[in-house]
């Protein structure tokens, strides 16, 4: 809009720029014209030796013959008898063939005159023929167009400049309504769309385009995680059976230290397969939990250190108050003792898990005293199947699942998972930001 209001403010300046000398050299050549057509009838008078006195005029022309030695001898009625019009330098620009304004009084007039010259009479006694126009009427209505100008260009400019707002936000308001429908959809799911305008136009196309390629995604989607959810599935009856013949072959002491090595992978793919089936699920429903329970989080402190009873480094628990929060319970168990797991499978000495109520929040921090993180890396880790240092992961049994899982049951609860720096002696804190339940 700028630009074209720009271009059009120039196209205004230069049109009213040419109009206003156009109009202004028009004038002048027929004031001119007048004038010299005067100028020439009194000429030829002078030239048949019949001037008379005074010489004749007609409207407001004001008529002199001066002399060689630049003395007035004849003019017209309305003209000054002893004092030329012009002076000895603008009767020679004036006999040069150019127009000459002079001041009004020099003819006891109000306005200005714009005088023209020709020259007259025998070689021997030339003379010159003054002829002098008022232009103060003139002057006047170009000072008003130029006024007229100045005050009617920017109003133009501005109704221009309102109706070009106008006109394209009533045109962008559709494609804002189609970004702001674009960032609300996720993609997972068919039942939204963008709304498609009702007029037939470019941006309904836009929107019946954009639809069609939200439908090609959700169900490229929707095959990946069926693909996924299948592939983990099938995979969980072999496993069991391996699991089972592998505990059975242990307890007979068949085969050695190598069912108890072997049980290790077995279970680590295990848990891997029901991380996978469980991104499935999550990815499959944007909607949150189909469960809403009122949760102490008391309690889900103590079922998560319950788990890790034993673990490879002490874990305590400190919860302040009876804070609720409004979730699955099974899912917040699973996001929170996965954070454990983490912290577990990384700390150096101790890990402690607390609760607590911060600005209208339920905040479940877990922190350890482990290596850390640095701040690049504290959002790699939420990226699937990520593993900061491989040979660690996989000797300690991770799977790169552990911390998106946490953070995407997190979300479904309507809250928020991130790592921060602690305070001493801690080196990382996970921090679950939940809201806190209503009163009712």
């Amino acid at each position: 809009m700028l630009i074209g209001l720009g271009g059009v403010t120039a196209a205004l300046l230069v049109g009213g720029s040419a109009f206003y000398a156009a109009l202004t050299f028009a004038v002048d050549r027929t004031l001119d014209n007048e004038a010299l057509a005067s100028a020439h009838e009194v000429a030829a008078l002078v030239d048949a030796g019949q001037l008379p006195n005074p010489v004749p005029v007609s409207g407001a022309q004001v008529v002199q013959v001066v002399d060689a030695e630049h003395r007035v001898v004849g003019g017209s009625v309305t003209a000054d008898r002893l004092t030329p019009l012009l002076r000895r330098d603008e009767l020679a620009t004036a006999l040069a063939g150019a127009a000459v304004v002079v001041p009004g009084s020099r003819a006891a007039l109000s306005t200005p005159l714009r005088v023209r010259a020709v020259t007259a009479g025998p070689a021997d006694a030339r003379v010159s023929v003054l002829v002098a126009l008022p232009v103060g009427d003139v002057l006047a209505s170009r000072a008003a167009l130029r006024r007229g100008l100045l005050i009617v260009f920017p109003l133009v400019l501005a109704v221009m400049a309102a109706v070009a707002w106008r006109v394209i936000g009533s045109t962008l308001r559709p494609v804002e309504q189609l970004r702001a429908d674009a960032e609300r959809i996720s993609g997972a799911s068919r039942a939204e769309r963008l709304a498609v305008p009702a007029a037939s136009d470019e941006v309904r196309a836009l929107a019946v385009t954009l639809n069609s390629m939200l439908d090609r995604l959700a169900a490229a989607r929707a095959r990946q995680r069926s693909f996924v959810a299948d592939a983990a599935h099938e995979l969980r009856s072999p496993l069991t059976s391996i699991r089972t013949q592998l505990e059975v072959a242990e307890r007979l002491g068949e085969g050695g230290s190598l069912p108890a090595e072997l049980l290790l992978d077995v279970e680590r793919l295990t848990r891997l397969v029901e991380d996978l089936l469980l991104l499935a699920r999550v990815d499959a429903d944007t909607r949150g939990p189909a469960r809403r329970d009122l949760v102490e989080v008391a309690g889900l402190l103590a079922v998560v250190a319950a788990d890790h009873t034993g673990s490879r480094v002490p874990l305590r628990v400190r919860c302040e108050g009876s804070p609720q929060v409004v979730g699955d319970r099974d899912e917040l168990r699973r996001a929170v003792k996965n954070l454990v797991d983490n912290a577990v499978r990384h700390a150096g000495s101790a890990v402690e898990l607390a609760g607590f109520v911060e600005h209208h929040q339920v905040r479940i921090v877990v922190l350890d005293d482990g290596p850390g993180l640095s701040t690049d890396e504290r959002e790699r880790v939420f990226e699937r199947f990520t593993r900061l240092d491989d040979a660690r992961g996989r000797s300690q049994g991770g799977t790169g699942l552990g911390l998106p899982i946490a953070r995407e049951l997190v979300a479904r609860a309507g809250g928020t998972l991130t790592l921060t720096d602690a305070p001493p002696p801690w080196s990382l804190q996970a921090v679950v930001a939940l809201p806190v339940a209503a009163a009712e």
